[in-house]
C-alpha cells in the first residue's frame, strides 16, 4: 500500500493539531539526540570489539645468517 500525497498531507495535519506546534521541534531534537547517542555506542562498540582480536601475523620470511665480520680495533 502506497501513501499519496494528500494521505501524507492528512497524517500531517493530524500531527499538527495533536502535538501542537511547540511540541514538533522539542520531539525532533530529542529524536536526533537519541540517534547520535545510538551511533556513538555502536562506534564505541565496533572499537572493542576490533580490540579483542588478535593482529594478524606478519607471514615469515626466510632469513639467511650473515657472517660475522672480523672486530676491528
Amino acid at each position: 500500500m502506497r501513501l499519496g500525497w494528500l494521505e501524507i498531507l492528512v497524517i500531517v495535519l493530524l500531527f499538527i493539531i495533536l502535538f501542537g506546534h511547540s511540541k514538533i521541534p522539542n520531539m525532533m531534537r530529542n529524536l536526533a539526540n537519541g540517534i547520535t547517542t545510538f551511533k556513538k555506542e555502536m562506534k564505541k562498540d565496533d572499537n572493542k570489539s576490533d580490540a579483542k582480536k588478535p593482529a594478524k601475523a606478519a607471514p615469515k620470511k626466510s632469513v639467511k645468517p650473515r657472517a660475522k665480520k672480523a672486530d676491528k680495533k
